[in-house]
């Protein structure tokens, strides 16, 4: 039988907090705690709303690739024949 190690170390409890406030308090000072509160917080709120531009960029990218070849318009060729135009990446010719 696997036996588990409890953790060391949790989450920080009532004590600990008001251990750590009372620590940023001393470094920071008492009038710079709300600016810098303010500013974590706007630093979070920039963060994720990159990330939610980032997930709608990869889900557009994951719509676009998902085309089928009715999605594909079809062109006539320069013979008559009507054919499915698709874009390539060819590099031009010299």
């Amino acid at each position: 039988m696997v036996q588990t190690l409890p953790l060391q170390f949790g989450l920080p409890g009532g004590p600990e907090l008001l251990i750590i406030l009372g620590l940023a308090v001393l470094l920071f000072g008492a009038n710079k705690l709300p600016a810098l509160a303010r500013s974590s917080g706007q630093a979070m709120g920039e963060f994720k709303r990159g990330r939610q531009e980032l997930e709608d960029e990869l889900k557009r990218g994951a719509e676009d690739g998902e085309q089928t070849a009715d999605d594909v318009p079809e062109v006539e060729s320069e013979t008559g024949e009507i054919e499915r135009a698709v874009e390539t990446e060819a590099e031009p010719a010299p």
